[in-house]
Formats: structure tokens, C-alpha cells, sequence
């Protein structure tokens, strides 16, 4: 009672197929693929760019000038 047996496997799969689709499932994955490399780049950019910022102790300031409108 504790386990699946494989009918169970079986039911699950035809119901997850009926309710995505075929093809949707390769898709949701492609596209949590793509959301975890995103975030591992962001990560990886973070660190870098805090590195260069701790090597630099130099700051800099944008300046910006509104513009008059009549």
C-alpha cells in the first residue's frame, strides 16, 4: 500500500499526456532548461561584476540634465 506499482506509473503518464499534450511537455522542460542557464549566467555576471567592483575603488556618477519643456 506504501508503493506505486507500475499500473499506477501508467495512469499517471496517460493522464499527464492527455492534459499537456505531446508535445507540450518537451516544450515546459526546453523552457525550464532555458530559465535555469539564465540564472546560472546571472549569477555568474553578478559575481563578476561585484569582483571588479571590489578591485575598483573608484565611483562614478551619471549626471542628467531634464530637458525644459514650454
Amino acid at each position: 500500500m506504501g508503493s506505486l506499482s507500475i499500473w499506477h506509473w501508467l495512469i499517471v503518464l496517460a493522464i499527464a499526456l492527455l492534459l499537456f499534450g505531446r508535445g507540450k511537455i518537451p516544450e515546459l522542460m526546453g523552457d525550464v532548461a532555458k530559465g535555469i542557464k539564465s540564472f546560472k549566467k546571472g549569477m555568474s555576471d553578478e559575481d563578476e561584476t561585484s569582483a571588479q567592483t571590489t578591485s575598483t575603488s573608484t565611483s562614478r556618477t551619471v549626471e542628467h540634465k531634464a530637458d525644459e519643456t514650454k
